[in-house]
């Protein structure tokens, strides 16, 4: 099994690169490639069982599209081909239309989905969310500059029960096609939700998934499904 984490001197605000460290305790016979922002991307040329991005800065984020603008017909079709990707906080950006600036100025990113966001670098939003990903709760914190936007979002990830999705007018947050997700979740998002972790897992291929320390992850998120079902907690 062959995992590439993209860009991981860059891609790794908010405790997003323990997704991966988690990931390799779960799956501790798989191959981690660690590609850097000179090299090519494995995905480029051989067959990947996930690929992984992380939260990075604004500055990044435009770096990390001209860097993948090259290989987007390659990207989609790897998602049209059922290649998992977990792409997490603002790094799902990179993937929508554009990403607009205050003075409203455009920085086109790779065109794979139909959304776009909207930078307040004076205001960085913080909340939590609870949330359902089919019968499966999702939970997790939001950490962010920006917020995206869309006439439809076609294809979401999570039905908001709590909290802000894309942007405070919709009740759904992500974005999942085949088998690709992603989200502004950030916490680690793996470490936070188990379940679907697991099944992250199987769509890799994993017939029988095993969590890293299942009982104490399990424990910790029965004990945060607790918290955030206690309506004393705010969004």
């Amino acid at each position: 099994m062959k995992i590439e984490v993209l860009f991981p001197e860059y891609c790794n605000l908010f405790a997003d690169s323990s997704n991966m460290k988690y990931l390799k305790q779960c799956l501790p016979e798989a191959e981690f490639i660690y590609t850097d922002y000179m090299s090519e991307p494995v995905f480029a040329s051989e067959s990947v069982d996930l690929i992984y991005m992380g939260a990075m800065t604004e500055r990044v984020q435009e770096m990390v599209i001209k860097k993948l603008l090259p290989y987007r017909e390659r990207i989609v079709e790897l998602i049209k081909k059922d290649t998992p990707f977990l792409i997490t906080s603002n790094a799902l950006e990179v993937f929508g239309r554009w990403i607009e600036n205050e003075d409203g100025t455009k920085v086109k990113a790779l065109g794979i989905f139909d959304f776009y966001a909207k930078r307040n670098m004076m205001h960085r939003f913080n909340g939590l969310v609870r949330g359902h990903f089919g019968d499966m709760p999702i939970l997790g914190f939001k950490t962010q500059f920006s917020m995206a936007y869309s006439d439809h979002f076609k294809y979401s990830f999570i039905q908001i029960d709590k909290g802000v999705g894309m942007n405070p007018s919709v009740e759904v947050e992500g974005i999942h096609l085949h088998q690709f997700y992603g989200t502004y979740l950030v916490g680690p998002f793996l470490v936070l939700n188990p379940l679907f972790t697991k099944h992250l897992m199987k769509v890799m291929g994993v017939e029988n998934p095993k969590l890293a320390y299942e009982p104490v992850i399990m424990e910790a998120y029965e004990r945060r499904m607790k918290e955030f079902m206690d309506p004393k907690v705010k969004f």
